[in-house]
């Protein structure tokens, strides 16, 4: 009988080794600078078909992402600030950290491009400043992008029908003497006569007045404001933090009402620059009006329904305003863009955020969070 050999297959420790399968490289998510930038740079593509933007805009771009940054930042910390001084968490507790994560990047996109096609600044002292608002539909933060009276200023000059040569704007005090100068048949020219007659104790605020003048003298327009015109345009609940009066602190567990001198003379002095750069007094010229100024007062309408206008004016970088804003217009579908160099880090959520009470005028939608003023 022949034996029979069976021939045993290799097992799998016998066989030669195969190399070992590459990792999968873990995806790299967007930082906040890019996701910001690509929403932006969709926005000004959706407009025109393709992407149309200058190296001054995207350096403007780059700019109003550094400020915002620097404006959720602060508002973060002036939300835990005020979580911390309260005295009933469940009540008024604002649980929605103000990060990136929690901004409505549409909006906001849409605005950036409106702002950066006009050429204001955020780098530039009082051009621009951005406001976060809590959207109680939404969950979410809207940030408001507001001229400040130097960006206020570069608009009227803009757009005017023709800008003047200089504009200067002063406060009047009680021991200032100051006379206007009317046009006469003697006198072609509008002007005024203003001295300090004590620098260092000017006494009380009594109005204040703008002279603009312009390439032919006899155009030059003065304009005066009594300090009751002042006043009327003081917004109902205005903030003791900027016009002075009484504002609420907590005092051993209550609330009790406190005196402030607040920022008075500041916002006598920004509301005289409104007036004097309103197209009241420099027209604008109907043929240099475009879309990106007709939706800037689209948004300032909407800041002025909400009877805060000054309050965000003076002091934006600091303030959350916790409101349900009426209804904007659906912003375009944004797409992809050029990432901005930079990962500015987003700040840690709270484990107890909270928000003290309202005033009156948005009791029943939230707190108005306030901190130093910008000028």
């Amino acid at each position: 009988m022949t034996a029979t050999t069976t021939k045993t297959p290799a097992t799998a420790s016998s066989a030669v080794p195969q190399p070992a399968a590459a990792p999968v490289p873990a995806e790299v998510k967007p930082n906040a600078a890019e996701r910001f930038t690509a929403k932006v740079m969709k926005e000004f593509g959706s407009t025109v078909g393709e992407i149309q933007v200058t190296d001054y805009q995207r350096q403007l771009v780059q700019g109003y992402f550094i400020a915002i940054d620097r404006a959720l930042k602060s508002a973060e910390e002036e939300r835990l600030r005020k979580n911390e001084k309260n005295k009933d968490h469940e009540k008024y507790d604002n649980n929605l950290p103000v990060t990136w994560g929690n901004v409505n990047l549409n909006d906001l996109a849409l605005d950036v491009v409106h702002y950066a096609r006009m050429g204001l600044d955020m780098m530039q002292e009082n051009h621009l400043f951005p406001i976060p608002y809590k959207n109680n539909k939404t969950g979410k933060y809207d940030m408001t992008l507001m001229p400040g009276y130097n960006g206020i200023q570069y608009i009227a000059e803009k757009y005017a029908v023709e800008p003047p040569l200089a504009v200067t704007v002063e406060l009047v005090y009680s021991t200032d003497t100051f006379r206007p100068i009317k046009k006469s048949a003697e006198n072609r020219v509008e002007n005024y006569e203003f001295a300090i007659n004590n620098a260092f104790d000017r006494g009380e605020i009594i109005g204040g007045f703008g002279y603009i003048e312009f390439a032919d003298p006899v155009k030059n327009k003065l304009v005066i404001m009594t300090k009751k015109d002042i006043e009327k345009r003081k917004p109902k609940y205005a903030s003791a933090n900027f016009w002075g009066g009484k504002q609420k602190v907590w005092e051993n567990g209550k609330q009790v009402d406190q005196e402030t001198d607040g920022w008075y003379e500041e916002m006598c002095l920004k509301t005289i620059k409104r007036e004097i750069y309103s197209a009241k007094h420099i027209p604008r010229d109907p043929k240099k009006i475009d879309d990106n100024y007709q939706y800037m007062k689209m948004r300032e309408a909407r800041i002025a329904e909400l009877e805060a206008q000054d309050i965000i004016d003076a002091n934006a970088n600091g303030m959350v305003i916790d409101v349900t804003p009426t209804a904007l217009p659906e912003p375009v579908t944004p797409a992809s863009g050029v990432p901005i160099s930079g990962n500015p880090s987003e700040p840690a959520a709270s484990p107890r955020p909270t928000a003290e009470t309202a005033p009156a005028a948005i009791q029943d939608d939230g707190q108005t969070t306030l901190t130093g003023p910008t000028f």
